[in-house]
C-alpha cells in the first residue's frame, strides 16, 4: 500500500506539471493569435481541450468501489482537498456573478464576500470534524445515526427520508444555476444556442461525475482549480499594471479608489445625468399611475396596444422593424390585470432604481434617508446571516470532508479550503473597481457613432433580454451613465475586451467560468444521485443490494437528475445570485439546526429534528413566496423590509426553537445516541 507522503509527493508532480502545461497552452494562443488566428478557433480550443481534460481525468478515475465511489478512498491529503473544496465551491455564482454583484451594488455587494467566508470558519469549528469522525458517506447517514427512533421501533428513520428531500431541494436548486452558467460561457464562445450549449456542458459534467463519482471529481476539481485561479488572476493582474504601476489586485485598486469616487460625484452632478434620471422618474410615475386605476389601465392599454398595431400594419410606409416593434409589443402585453400589476410593479421599481444617482462603489448603505439606510444595513447583515449557516449546512461541501484521512486532515482541508477561496476574494473587489473605472472613463461620454464591438456583440446575444442595453435617451449622442444598463453576469466574462486585452484573455476567462460551473455542478449532481442512491435505495428499498448494483443505481440516477437539471436551467428561470441565495436559505433553515444541535446538545432527540427541519423549512418557502413576486407575492408582504433572499432569517430560529422545545417535551435519546456523541466528540 503506499504511503501517504508518497501518494502526496506524486500528486505534487503531476499537478506542477499540469500547471506547467497549461501556462505552456496560454503561451501558444498568445503567439497564435498574434500571427492572425481567428477568435472563433481560439475559443473553439480552450473550451474543448478544457472540457477534454477533464472528461480524460474522469476516465482514467473511473471505479465502482463503493468507498471510492462515495468518498474518494478516504485518501485525499488535505491541501488538495482544500483546492477540489475550493474548486467546488467556486461556483458560478461566485466566478461570473460575485464581481457584477458588487459592480451594480457597491458596498453591498460585500454580503456575498464576508457571508460565504464566515461559513467556512463555522464549518471549521462547528460541522466538518464530526463529521468525519463520524465516517460513513453522506448527510443523512450523520442525522439518521444521531436521531434515530425509538428503542425496538421498525421501519423507516424519517429523519433520513427528510435530510434527504432537503438534500435534493438545496442542491437541485443550486445545480440548475450552475448549468444556467455553463450554457451561458459555451453559447458565448461557441456562437451556438443557449439550450445545446447547456447539453454540451452536460456532457463533461457527466464524464467526470457518471464514471469515477467522488473519485473522478476530486481530481478533477484540482485540476478545475487551477485553471479557475489563473483565469481570475492573469487578467486582473493585467489590469492592475494597466491602471497602476503595481500588479498586485488588491493594492493596486486602492489607488483606482478615490479616481473613482471622484469621476461618482462629478456624474452625480452632471445636468445631462440629471436629465436622464428625471426620465426614468417620469416613466417611473406613469406606471405608478397605471397601478392606482387598475383595472381599468389595462383595459384602456391593452385597446391602445390593439389600436397600434393595427395602424401600423396598414401604414405603407411603415418599415418592417416597427411592424415588429408594434406587434411585439402587442404580444408582451400582460393577459390579466394581475399580471398587469406583477409586471408594473417590477418595471416602476426599475426605473426608480435607474432614477437614482448612480451607486457609490465605497459608501456603505447608501439611501435617499435615514429609513432606506437602515433596511438596506439591516439586508446586508440578513444576507451575511443566511450565507453563513447556509455555507455551514451545504451538503455537496460537507460531503467534502468525509474524504480527507484522519480528523485532524478535516481540519486541515477547511483551512486550504480558506486560503485558496481567499485568492479569489481578495481579487474579485479589485476587479470590480477597475473594470468600473474602464467603463466610466472609456465608455461614458464617448459617441453613439463609435461605440466599442463588445457593446453590440453582447447586445445581441439575447435580443429578448439583452445583456448589455445603452438608449440614447436625451438624443444628444452622447453616452451617458444612466442610459447604460448591464447585466451584472457578464461583468467577469466582457471584462477582457472592456479593458482591450487579447482575445486569448477572454478565452481563458470563459475557460475559468466553465471550469466553476463544471466544478459545483459535479459535486451537486453526486450529492443528489448518492443521496438517492445509498440512502433511499440501499438503506430503504434495498438494504441487501451488492456494491456494483448501489453504484450502478447511483449512475444511473445521477443521469436523471442531470438531464432533469439541464431543462429547468434551459428555461432560464432567473438570474445566477438570486438562484444561489435561495439555496441557501434552504440550507441554514433546514439543516443547520439538526446538525449543529445534533453534535454540541445531547438532549436533542428525532421528534425534535423532525420539527426543527419541517417548521424551518416551511417558514423559509413560505417567507420566499409570500414576498417575491416572480412566485405570486409581493414585497409589501415583507417583515422589517428583509429580501425574500434572506428567508433563512426567519427561517433558522424557527427551526431552532421548535427543536429545541419539541425535543424537551418528549423523552431523551437513549444511552447508545449519547454514546454516538461523546465518540464523535473525542479528539
Amino acid at each position: 500500500m503506499e504511503s501517504n507522503k508518497d501518494f502526496f509527493r506524486r500528486l505534487c508532480r503531476y499537478y506542477g506539471l499540469y500547471t506547467l502545461g497549461f501556462i505552456a497552452f496560454l503561451c501558444v494562443l498568445a503567439i497564435l493569435e498574434r500571427e492572425g488566428m481567428p477568435r472563433t478557433w481560439i475559443g473553439y480550443l480552450f473550451l474543448f481541450v478544457t472540457i477534454g481534460l477533464y472528461a480524460g481525468i474522469g476516465v482514467v478515475c473511473r471505479t465502482s468501489d463503493v468507498p471510492e465511489y462515495y468518498v474518494a478512498g478516504r485518501r485525499v491529503p488535505p491541501l488538495f482537498n482544500g483546492m477540489a473544496t475550493a474548486a467546488d465551491w467556486i461556483s458560478a455564482a461566485t466566478f461570473i456573478s460575485l464581481a457584477g454583484g458588487l459592480y451594480l451594488q457597491g458596498f453591498d455587494g460585500l454580503a456575498y464576500i464576508l457571508g460565504w467566508t464566515g461559513g467556512y470558519c463555522l464549518v471549521a469549528l462547528l460541522i466538518a470534524p464530526y463529521l468525519r469522525k463520524f465516517g460513513q458517506y453522506t448527510i443523512a447517514d450523520f442525522l439518521a445515526a444521531r436521531y434515530p427512533g425509538r428503542p425496538g421501533s421498525q421501519g423507516v428513520n424519517v429523519i433520513r427520508i427528510l435530510a434527504v428531500a432537503a438534500t435534493i431541494l438545496i442542491s437541485f436548486t443550486y445545480v440548475v444555476a450552475q448549468i444556467y452558467g455553463v450554457g451561458l460561457i459555451t453559447s458565448r464562445f461557441t456562437g451556438i444556442d443557449f439550450s445545446i450549449g447547456i447539453f454540451l456542458g452536460l456532457a463533461s459534467i457527466l464524464v467526470c461525475s457518471f464514471l469515477g463519482g467522488m473519485r473522478a471529481i476530486t481530481w478533477t476539481q484540482v485540476a478545475q482549480y487551477i485553471i479557475i485561479l489563473l483565469a481570475y488572476l492573469i487578467p486582473v493582474i493585467w489590469l492592475s499594471a494597466k491602471h497602476t504601476t503595481v500588479p498586485v489586485p488588491p493594492v493596486a485598486y486602492g489607488a483606482v479608489l478615490p479616481k473613482l469616487s471622484a469621476i461618482e460625484q462629478r456624474l452625480e452632478d452632471d445636468p445631462k445625468e440629471k436629465e436622464i434620471r428625471k426620465i426614468f422618474q417620469a416613466r417611473a410615475d406613469d406606471y405608478e399611475r397605471k397601478l392606482k386605476n387598475l383595472p381599468q389601465s389595462w383595459v384602456d392599454g391593452r385597446l391602445e396596444a390593439h389600436t397600434n398595431a393595427d395602424q401600423v400594419r396598414r401604414d405603407n410606409h411603415a418599415s418592417l422593424a416597427e411592424i415588429k416593434a408594434a406587434s411585439r409589443a402587442l404580444s408582451s402585453y400582460p393577459k390579466s390585470p394581475e399580471e398587469a400589476e406583477r409586471k408594473w410593479t417590477e418595471a416602476r421599481a426599475a426605473n426608480l432604481a435607474r432614477a437614482q444617482p448612480p451607486v457609490s462603489q465605497t459608501e456603505p448603505f447608501p439611501g435617499r434617508d435615514q429609513e432606506s439606510s437602515d433596511i438596506k444595513r439591516n439586508n446586508f447583515l440578513a444576507l451575511v446571516f443566511c450565507l453563513m449557516l447556509g455555507t455551514a449546512a451545504l451538503p455537496h461541501i460537507l460531503m467534502r470532508y468525509y474524504t480527507t484521512p484522519t480528523v485532524a486532515g478535516a481540519r486541515t482541508s477547511v483551512f486550504w479550503t480558506l486560503f485558496f477561496i481567499m485568492l479569489i476574494y481578495l481579487t474579485v473587489p479589485a476587479l470590480t473597481v477597475l473594470v468600473k473605472y474602464d467603463i466610466y472613463t472609456s465608455l461614458v461620454g464617448s459617441s453613439y457613432s463609435h461605440l466599442p464591438d463588445w457593446v453590440y456583440y453582447w447586445a445581441n446575444m439575447d435580443k429578448l433580454n439583452p445583456l448589455v442595453s445603452i438608449t440614447d435617451l436625451n438624443r444628444d449622442g452622447l453616452v451617458q451613465l444612466g442610459e447604460i444598463s448591464m447585466d451584472g453576469d457578464i461583468i467577469v466574462l466582457a471584462m477582457p475586451e472592456i479593458a482591450g486585452l487579447p482575445y486569448f484573455v477572454s478565452g481563458l476567462v470563459a475557460a475559468g467560468g466553465l471550469a466553476a460551473a463544471l466544478s459545483t455542478a459535479d459535486g451537486l449532481l453526486l450529492t443528489i444521485s448518492n443521496a438517492l442512491s445509498h440512502d433511499v435505495y440501499y438503506k430503504v428499498v434495498d438494504p441487501s443490494a451488492s456494491t456494483q448494483k448501489r453504484v450502478t443505481i447511483s449512475k444511473l440516477l445521477l443521469l436523471v437528475v442531470a438531464l432533469l437539471a439541464a431543462y429547468a436551467a434551459s428555461l432560464k428561470p432567473g438570474d445566477i445570485l438570486s438562484m444561489v441565495g435561495a439555496a441557501f436559505s434552504l440550507a441554514a433553515s433546514t439543516l443547520f439546526p439538526a446538525l449543529v444541535l445534533g453534535v454540541f446538545w445531547k438532549r436533542a432527540n428525532q421528534a425534535g429534528a423532525i420539527a426543527g427541519i419541517l417548521c424551518g423549512f416551511l417558514m423559509c418557502v413560505y417567507y420566499m413566496l409570500h414576498t417575491n413576486p416572480s412566485f405570486g407575492g409581493s414585497a409589501a408582504g415583507q417583515w422589517f423590509h428583509i429580501a425574500p433572499i434572506s428567508a433563512g432569517i426567519f427561517g433558522v430560529p424557527v427551526g431552532m426553537a421548535a427543536m429545541v422545545i419539541v425535543s424537551l417535551l418528549t423523552p431523551p435519546p437513549d444511552e447508545a445516541t449519547i454514546a454516538l456523541i461523546d465518540h464523535i466528540r473525542t479528539p
